[in-house]
């Protein structure tokens, strides 16, 4: 029998699963990519969302360093490569159905490209768009 989302959903606390037949479960999408949030650990606040594939994932559950697809470059991407702020996977969660992966992480420096600690700091209020923080330092190339 293969397993499915919905036996997770109707599954009692503390039931346990195989990690394969898990994520063979899950609706990646067509290009084979699923959603994947990265927050930073202890604040509990959301820092990115970057899609992963399949080996993405696979590596960052092996190695405990974030690793995402980048859908631009078409290629693996090890956050922190370039600009050595990277993301130290502590937890990795699903949601109930699947659709995105919860990645609690130690972000070391800032998470956006722009050098902002978070990649959400523009807030949208009322008719207008409010940046909310400054760059912490010059933004990665």
């Amino acid at each position: 029998m293969k397993l499915t989302m919905l036996d997770l959903e109707a599954a009692a606390v503390g039931s346990r699963f195989p990690l394969a037949p898990v994520l063979e479960a899950l609706p990646w999408n067509r290009d084979g990519l699923i959603a994947a949030i990265a927050q930073q650990h202890g604040s509990g606040e959301v820092l990115m969302l970057a899609w992963m594939n399949r080996r993405a994932l696979d590596e960052t559950l092996t190695s405990g360093q974030v690793c995402y697809w980048s859908r631009s470059r078409q290629q693996l991407w090890r956050k922190g490569e370039s600009s050595g702020h990277w993301q130290q996977l502590i937890e990795a969660r699903l949601d109930c159905d699947g659709d995105a992966i919860l990645l609690i992480v130690d972000q070391q420096g800032p998470a956006c490209h722009t050098g902002r600690p978070t990649c959400f700091y523009n807030a949208i209020e009322d008719d207008q768009v409010h940046i909310l923080t400054a760059p912490l330092k010059e933004p990665a190339a």
